[in-house]
């Protein structure tokens, strides 16, 4: 399936900024954004866990996507947001958080703007990118958020893909 095929059915992204890049998902994967609220780190979560946060009560694990994409930790500011996605974990709808720098704009994935994504030079593995989206003289990652959250590494995801697998448990409300 080429690139642009695979947005048929989701004609728009939520862009927000990770570590000064400009990523992208799926607005349908998008479930709500948060102001920033400090997770409660969990005992022997791998390093990209940020912890865990209550959203009206229920647990929801947070993804420093900076972490994950092997660069420093997210500075907090008046701008940090936690976008609540919702992601595919082998064949079950899972909500998750994301920690971005800020949140940018909901924007429209137009077919003729969206390239393959570069198979080297990016911070993240281009199995982990849907494409990049050309936008003025820059480009914007878009994110295969499924895959980027599905396995959550001992280690953060680099261009080498080293690290041994292990899935996020799943938290349960008592």
């Amino acid at each position: 399936m080429s690139v642009n095929a695979r947005f048929a059915e989701q004609p728009q992204a939520l862009t927000f900024v990770v570590a000064g890049q400009e990523y992208a998902i799926g607005i349908l994967n998008v479930k709500e954004i948060i102001e920033y609220e400090s997770p409660t780190r969990v005992p022997s979560a791998p390093p990209c866990v940020a912890g865990v946060i209550n959203l009206r009560g229920t647990v929801v694990p947070v993804i420093d996507l900076a972490l994950r994409f092997n660069l420093a930790p997210t500075a907090v500011t008046s701008r940090t947001c936690i976008v609540v996605v919702e992601v595919d974990l082998d064949g079950q709808t899972t909500v998750m958080g994301v920690l971005t720098d800020a949140v940018s704009a909901v924007i429209d994935l137009v077919a003729d703007q969206i390239d393959e994504p570069p198979q080297f030079g990016t911070r993240v593995r281009s199995d982990y990118l849907l494409g990049m989206i050309r936008s003025g003289r820059k480009f914007i990652l878009l994110l295969d958020i499924d895959r980027t959250l599905a396995a959550i590494d001992a280690g953060p995801i680099d261009g080498a893909g080293v690290g041994v697998v292990a899935q996020v448990p799943a938290i349960q409300e008592r």
